[in-house]
């Protein structure tokens, strides 16, 4: 923390790099005792720290474009389609599919916040044909179509 209050207060090339890296750096250690502490049941934590829903989360996270089935997670988890739906509706609170298109649209607000990337790109990118099957998920999920969300990320900064 001391070393973040330095980096602060330094007028050096690339002192705001270092601050944002050694942020997430406190972020992560801080979330590592959190939960190392906590009783998870339900949540991203505890489908994580569970061996089978892990392995499907971290494919999930890992290749958003993949053509994603409940059969495709469920044998990436190892269980039957119906154990593994249950299973994750129980401990993430929503069906595994609807965590996918969740986990899509985060990305792209993602992408479309930070970069210049068409939008066609980015619906590759996250496992849509089109841009235009992009936006009509888009704007379900998040209110507004991706080009308003974009202009508006852009003038936040």
């Amino acid at each position: 923390i001391r070393f973040i209050s330095h980096e602060a207060d330094a007028e050096g090339a690339g002192n705001h790099a270092v601050m944002r890296r050694l942020s997430e750096v406190l972020f992560i250690q801080a979330l590592r005792v959190w939960a190392s502490r906590a009783d998870h049941e339900e949540g991203l934590l505890a489908a994580l720290a569970d061996p089978e829903l892990g392995e499907s989360l971290g494919q999930i996270h890992a290749e958003p474009a993949n053509d994603w089935s409940l059969e495709t997670l469920a044998r990436a988890a190892g269980l039957s389609r119906t154990v593994f739906a249950e299973r994750f509706k129980q401990v993430m609170g929503l069906p595994p599919m609807q965590y996918v298109t969740l986990w899509r649209m985060q990305r792209a607000r993602l992408l479309l916040a930070e970069g210049e990337q068409t939008l066609e790109h980015i619906a590759e990118l996250v496992g849509y044909e089109s841009a235009a099957a992009l936006s009509r998920v888009f704007k379900r999920w998040v209110g507004e179509p991706p080009g308003s969300y974009r202009r508006r990320a852009r003038a936040i900064g």
